[in-house]
């Protein structure tokens, strides 16, 4: 299997993408929200493109911006990072960010007030030592006083399986193997310890399938988060053959390309070109319509935008031709 240098990533946006509601027991957790898991999510754009001067353009890439509407009709915007290591430049992206979503979504009211509506943020750290901050904070001095916000910090070693299962943080399984990571010498070279971390994995495999028989959590959702824990696997433990070999079989990880996803995205083809082909009947009963009503070929070319051969082979079939 060929390794991802960009495994940690993937694995972040595949979920948060392919079962997205696995993030909304995420945001519970970090913002102390109360939401059920029934709500709405809407992504925003993940590319933003900044002037840096006159001739330089810079690309900055989100991991997550999204909306969750409650069911009280109310919507917040959220932006989470996902890091492996922390860098000083951290909270300086996660405002150009900020700064960029919040810019997306504004308004200028009579020419003369900008309104703009900064996300809750907040960064996930799959690594961390002591000088960890346990929550950041932006600060804004404006010619009219300063303001500050604060950002909060996840560091996913912390967490055990009890918890993870216990507040659903799903999410998160991908990446419990980074607090293993400074044992695998150790397992590499002694058998009963290897078994030991094949166990816990074994447990989270339990846990998961008693979720997919109580319809909490869906068989393709189940798959994800066993493909992509393999997936992380395959680069923190790249040179610990034993350790890698152990855990992907006990997460079934040879379904790299698994069937649940290859079998909802040929659902999803079909649905689309049903969707398609309802779309270009309904335009052209409507050409044809326009077409009785004595509306000239090049008007009815411009509303329906059906090219000129289709408008005429309708037309002729109408006897208008």
């Amino acid at each position: 299997m060929k390794i991802s240098k960009t495994a940690y990533d993937d694995a972040f946006r595949t979920l948060l993408n392919d079962c997205s509601e696995l993030i909304i027991p995420v945001v519970n957790e970090v913002f102390g929200e109360h939401y059920t898991g029934k709500e709405k999510i809407i992504f925003g754009v993940n590319e933003h493109f900044l002037n840096q001067d006159m001739d330089n353009v810079k690309k900055i890439i989100t991991d997550s911006s999204f909306v969750i509407i409650g069911s009280d009709g109310v919507q917040k915007r959220y932006h989470i990072e996902c890091q492996s290591t922390a860098d000083d430049s951290m909270l300086v992206r996660i405002f150009e960010y900020d700064a960029q979503i919040a810019l997306d979504s504004g308004s200028v009211v009579d020419d003369s007030v900008l309104t703009v509506t900064f996300p809750n943020s907040a960064v996930i750290f799959l690594r961390h030592t002591g000088k960890t901050p346990n929550e950041m904070r932006i600060r804004m001095i404006t010619p009219g006083g300063s303001t500050e916000y604060l950002v909060p910090v996840v560091k996913v070693q912390k967490y055990s399986l009890e918890e993870i299962f216990s507040k659903r943080l799903l999410f998160f399984i991908p990446f419990y193997i980074f607090s293993h990571e400074k044992h695998f010498p150790e397992y590499e070279s002694n058998e009963l310890k290897l078994q030991k971390l094949c166990e816990e994995y074994s447990y989270i495999q339990t846990k998961l399938d008693d979720l997919q028989k109580t319809g909490e959590v869906s068989e393709f959702t189940k798959s994800a988060v066993c493909v992509m824990t393999n997936h992380v696997l395959a680069l923190i433990a790249q040179k610990y053959h034993r350790v890698q070999e152990g855990v992907e079989n006990v997460m079934r990880g040879k379904i790299l390309d698994y069937e649940a996803k290859t079998i909802r995205n040929k659902g999803r083809e079909e649905g689309i070109a049903e969707t398609m082909a309802k779309v270009k009947a309904e335009t052209e009963e409507r050409a044809k319509d326009m077409l009785r009503d004595k509306m000239t070929l090049p008007l009815v070319e411009k509303y329906t935008h059906l090219p000129m051969p289709r408008i005429e082979e309708l037309a002729r079939g109408l006897g208008l031709l």
